[in-house]
């Protein structure tokens, strides 16, 4: 009883902060998502670390040590997992079609944060965007978008340049 007490005073004196993205935070779930997303070539560059922050900051309204908090947390989260249902079971309670359907275009943005979409993050975005029950059309549709911003933003320099060009050509 001691022990619970005490927990529960240390909650009250700021520990908090370990526990602001719990596990049924869909937030969490979210950027779980897209760090495993960004890892799934094998390379987590400069690009789509900034892609990232910028996602979590602009879409969740955090400021830089809250998103940084969040990436550690959501990193931790994903090398833990066994799959994607948690995940996405988390951001199904939590989300209506629309708001899934953010989470997909966010894959997609960072799917495409390097300058080329692999075809390991095109068939993890595709998983997912099924689990969460965003349709087909939905997720292709959302795709076309990213790809269209992604053209409109000035010239990708980093390792992948060459081929994202050779791939539009």
């Amino acid at each position: 009883m001691f022990d619970r007490l005490k927990s529960f005073m240390a909650d009250l004196a700021g520990a908090p902060a370990q526990r602001e993205f719990g596990a049924d935070d869909y937030r969490l779930a979210a950027v779980s998502l897209l760090v495993h997303l960004a890892g799934a070539d094998g390379v987590v560059d400069a690009a789509e670390c900034q892609r990232l922050r910028a996602i979590i900051t602009h879409d969740f309204g955090l400021d830089a040590q809250a998103t940084t908090r969040l990436i550690k947390t959501a990193e931790a989260s994903d090398r833990e997992a066994v799959d994607f249902y948690h995940f996405t079971n988390t951001i199904k309670r939590s989300l209506d079609a629309g708001g899934r359907q953010k989470i997909v275009a966010m894959m997609w943005e960072i799917a495409f944060a390097d300058g080329m979409v692999h075809e390991l993050e095109e068939n993890i975005v595709a998983r997912i965007a099924e689990l969460l029950g965003v349709s087909p059309h939905d997720r292709v549709r959302l795709r076309h978008e990213a790809a269209a911003e992604r053209a409109r933003e000035p010239a990708y320099e980093g390792p992948w340049a060459q081929r994202f060009a050779e791939q539009k050509g």
